[in-house]
C-alpha cells in the first residue's frame, strides 16, 4: 500500500485520506454512541471496534505522512540534482526572486 500512495499525486492523496479520517470518525462515533447505550459485554466489543477503528486510521494516518515525506524527498532531490547541472541558472533564478523581494518589501 505504501508504494502505491507514494506514486499518488500530492491532492489524490490528501482528498483519499481526509475522505478516510471523516469516514472513521463517523464510524467510531456511532459506535460509542451504541456503546454508550449498550450494557456488559455488547458495550466492551462496541468499543473494542471503536478502538481498532482509531488504530487503522492511526495507520493510514502514518502511512500517508510516509508518502507525503518520500514526495518531500523527490522534490529536494530533483531540485538539488538540477542546481548541481545548472548552476548559473539557480544561481540567475535566485537572484531574480531575491530582486522581487527586495521590490516588494520596499514599496510598504
Amino acid at each position: 500500500m505504501r508504494n502505491q500512495e507514494s506514486t499518488q499525486a500530492p491532492a489524490e492523496t490528501q482528498s483519499k485520506l481526509i475522505h478516510s479520517v471523516k469516514s472513521t470518525l463517523d464510524h467510531v462515533e456511532s459506535l460509542l454512541r451504541d456503546a454508550a447505550n449498550a450494557s456488559g459485554e455488547q458495550a466492551a466489543e462496541l468499543r473494542e471496534r471503536a478502538m481498532t477503528s482509531l488504530r487503522n486510521t492511526r495507520e493510514t494516518l502514518h502511512d500517508a505522512q510516509d508518502a507525503m515525506l518520500e514526495q518531500g524527498r523527490r522534490a529536494v532531490r530533483a531540485t538539488d540534482d538540477y542546481v548541481h547541472d545548472n548552476p548559473w541558472q539557480a544561481v540567475s533564478v535566485a537572484g531574480v526572486v531575491g530582486l522581487l523581494l527586495g521590490v516588494l518589501i520596499s514599496r510598504r
